[in-house]
């Protein structure tokens, strides 16, 4: 078999085939009329064509079956010959060849025993050069590998590089990918402010690295602030920024960001934003009410949310009457769900929010609604016999509150509940 590095040099020379490169051979085809008269193609030309793309997509079968089953030093070697359809020079297909073939060397090169951080570098720089619709999305997956290598000067220079690139009318159209980009730039000059952070603990904290531990700062934030303002799922960048925030004591900034994150509409619905919120606020011991606001919306997204159980607490201690009702309500579907099945937290809070509710003359009432819609599954899920058998004897404790919830949630069942303990 050949050598890796020779095969990386063969499958990572893609011809310098920019995206529409032959717009001006067209643009001389259209200004100049031939007077020769038109014939159609010799079919010995189709069938030469139709023979080369069933070539390459055989070799392109043949590199997903040795992909599939990690055989990458066959990949390797098939790969060394697929990266001719780049001779291919159809628009319409030109720029997913282009991405196929990086995708794929980058995979192999992943995954090949033999292969080096210079081969894969060598491979990424070739490919940004294939075209330039490709070239900041291969320069932000290059900073992730450099970084997976623990090459954090190196990724940080690739996203510099990457962020004063400019391509004529590209630039326009690739805004967004520039604006993530800096925005990873941005994450990276958090981690190098975190290292910093940590080592001016350790020493004099009025050094002259607490300038330099601002300025980290001050380049963080620039583009963070900027990201935020586009609708998105921005986590990692949310949460390093309100953590810098919070160094330097701007709770009121931390908060509106968190806030505007969590409750803009123009922003996607996501439960960590809900997270984000109530974590900082319980950290800076807001009230109780305000607390429970935000558990509130955290409930709509995800019913099933381990916080569910905290909101649960906190609507069994209020004094606001329906509060036990909705209590009822948020404990019976976090138990919809098998993963509490076996919570003896949850099933505790149950229980005591059902004593709750019987020093109200409706309590039963109020039980029934919730379980009416409840009664032909949740028996089966929660209170069959192989669930008594288990309980009894991996969680005791378990099988004695559910027990004493068996009639009150199915009242007239003779279930693996009833009956003492095994």
């Amino acid at each position: 078999m050949a050598d890796l590095d020779d095969q990386v040099r063969d499958f990572s020379t893609v011809k310098n085939l920019d995206d529409g490169s032959d717009s001006s051979d067209r643009s001389c085809r259209k200004g100049h009329k031939s007077t020769l008269p038109l014939v159609k193609p010799l079919s010995v030309e189709m069938d030469k064509e139709t023979g080369f793309r069933r070539s390459v997509q055989m070799c392109l079968e043949h590199i997903r079956e040795a992909m599939l089953r990690h055989r990458w030093q066959e990949a390797a070697d098939y790969m060394a010959s697929y990266p001719q359809i780049l001779e291919d020079r159809n628009g319409a297909t030109a720029v997913l060849y282009k991405e196929v073939v990086w995708r794929i060397c980058t995979e192999i090169l992943h995954h090949h025993p033999r292969a080096t951080m210079e081969s894969c570098n060598i491979t990424y720089e070739r490919m940004k050069h294939s075209g330039v619709k490709l070239y900041l999305t291969i320069c932000l997956e290059h900073c992730f590998h450099l970084l997976l290598n623990g090459q954090m000067e190196e990724a940080k220079q690739q996203l510099s590089v990457a962020e004063s690139w400019r391509y004529g009318k590209e630039s326009a159209t690739q805004h967004h990918k520039v604006q993530l980009i800096q925005a990873y730039r941005s994450l990276l000059d958090y981690i190098i402010w975190c290292d910093k952070r940590r080592t001016r603990s350790k020493n004099n904290p009025f050094d002259s690295d607490h300038q330099d531990l601002h300025n980290y700062f001050r380049q963080a934030s620039v583009h963070l602030q900027e990201i935020l303002k586009s609708p998105g799922v921005w986590d990692p960048f949310i949460l390093s920024y309100v953590e810098m925030l919070e160094f330097y004591g701007d709770h009121v900034e931390a908060l509106n960001v968190l806030n505007n994150y969590a409750l803009n509409k123009r922003f996607p619905p996501n439960p960590n934003a809900h997270v984000f919120l109530y974590q900082f606020l319980k950290r800076h011991n807001t009230p109780e009410k305000k607390l429970i606001k935000v558990l509130k919306n955290l409930h709509v997204l995800v019913p099933s949310h381990e916080l569910m159980l905290e909101y649960s607490y906190f609507l069994l201690q209020s004094e606001k009457i329906g509060d036990s009702q909705k209590a009822l309500g948020v404990l019976l579907e976090m138990l919809d769900f098998a993963c509490w099945r076996s919570n003896l937290d949850v099933w505790r809070c149950l229980q005591a929010v059902v004593q709750d509710l019987r020093l109200r003359d409706d309590w039963e009432r109020i039980v029934q609604e919730q379980m009416a819609s409840r009664q032909d599954w949740w028996p089966v899920l929660h209170f069959t016999s192989f669930h008594a058998a288990k309980d009894s004897k991996e969680n005791p404790q378990l099988w004695k509150v559910k027990s004493s919830l068996l009639k009150i949630l199915c009242p007239g069942r003779t279930l693996g509940y009833s009956g003492k303990k095994r």
